[in-house]
């Protein structure tokens, strides 16, 4: 029988700053850009009560949680630390999916015999990172990804859940329909209006029903619900796409204003791109207008790219192909996808594409070595960067 252990770092980001500065531990935390159009990246869990939260607007978080202290993202930092703790992982079993930089299935099947069963193996992890990295996670062991994700989050920080491999069915089943993957508030209130308000409701319901109610997604929910999950921990795949975007303080009116943070977001996503080994076939651009209305422009290069200069005249050339930017615009992304790990090197070497990435690749470098205000753009300097970056 498989054994899956899904571990969650908690409260990630607010928990590094609490760990490097003593005096932010034990106080409400929220890790992101204290300006009026900042977003929360990380509550820690002295400031969840108040109802603070990720990926709410700063100003909310605030007017909930006034005492918390704002810092800054260091994201060269986090990822120091995810490193650490993936080689944790790691230390237990090859067989690591990464879901971000601080989330992982880990399939111990065959670590049993040396280390003991999941529960005794989920339980060292959470020790070796908490003695070596002074951090806590939360796991779920379950004999599937779907079950062991669910488990996990339910006794959150420094959890450890464990579902019998032979009651998983049992154990979902009277969990809230919230509890449940990809069904989100739309499909709820459907369920709900249905009569169904667990999961045990779902896995007993009629799959014609579920079809109705969530289309071709039902059947699969149904499985799910019951326990069933036979997807396999895949180790080494690459992320589906890579970004960076960037919310102003105020809205930006001319394409010259808006090249300065594209190229920024630029730069950490080639920075990705090299550190990852990876290289990209497909550039987006994303503007959020003054409205809130997002609209994207999308490009399929001819050859796949990791460096800076391609990815921002790509960019570049998709500006222009977007309208009414005097109305204000509030928030630009680049992202890059079909990513590979062996760039198409045609007929004939592309000798600048070389040049470009052995730059990339070595400011990158003076970039880990210094900080990030070690080397940048000369038209970045003095600018300041009250974005975030997203990873999918």
């Amino acid at each position: 029988m498989r054994t899956v252990i899904h571990f969650d770092m908690d409260a990630f980001f607010a928990s590094v700053e609490q760990l490097d500065d003593p005096d932010l531990r034990g106080k409400p935390v929220l890790v992101g850009a204290r300006s009026r159009r900042g977003v929360v990246t990380a509550a820690s869990y002295e400031a969840r009560p108040t109802g603070a939260r990720s990926a709410m607007s700063m100003v909310e978080a605030l007017r909930r949680c006034p005492d918390a202290i704002v810092v800054p993202p260091r994201r060269a930092r986090y990822s120091e630390v995810s490193h650490r703790v993936f080689e944790v992982f790691r230390r237990y079993t090859p067989m690591v999916e990464g879901l971000s930089v601080d989330e992982a299935f880990l399939d111990v099947t065959g670590s049993r015999a040396l280390f003991g069963p999941g529960p005794e193996i989920a339980r060292l992890i959470k020790e070796d990172i908490r003695g070596e990295i002074g951090l806590t996670g939360s796991a779920g062991v379950a004999p599937n990804k779907f079950v062991a994700k669910i488990a996990s989050d339910l006794d959150k920080p420094d959890g450890l859940t464990v579902v019998p491999h032979d009651d998983a069915a049992g154990f979902l089943a009277p969990l809230p329909l919230e509890r449940m993957w990809r069904v989100g508030p739309k499909a709820r209130v459907r369920l709900r209006t249905a009569g169904m308000k667990t999961i045990g409701d779902l896995a007993r319901a009629d799959v014609r029903t579920l079809e109705t109610l969530m289309g071709s997604w039902g059947p699969i929910a149904r499985q799910l619900a019951r326990g069933i999950d036979d997807r396999p921990v895949v180790v080494g795949r690459p992320p589906k796409s890579l970004g960076s975007e960037a919310t102003f303080e105020q809205d930006l009116t001319t394409t010259e204003a808006l090249l300065k943070p594209i190229l920024r977001q630029s730069m950490q996503v080639a920075d990705r791109l090299v550190n990852k080994g990876l290289w990209a076939e497909v550039v987006t651009l994303k503007l959020k207008y003054g409205d809130h209305q997002i609209r994207t422009r999308q490009a399929s290069l001819a050859r796949a790219v990791s460096d800076t200069d391609a990815i921002f005249q790509t960019c570049s050339e998709l500006l222009g192909r977007f309208e009414e930017i005097a109305s204000g615009v509030r928030l630009t992304g680049v992202s890059v996808s079909s990513l590979t790990k062996r760039p198409d090197e045609g007929l004939f070497p592309d000798v600048d594409r070389e040049r470009r990435e052995r730059l990339a690749a070595t400011t990158r470098a003076l970039r880990e070595r210094f900080g990030t205000a070690g080397v940048t753009r000369a038209s970045l300097i003095a600018e300041p960067d009250d974005g975030g970056d997203s990873l999918g």
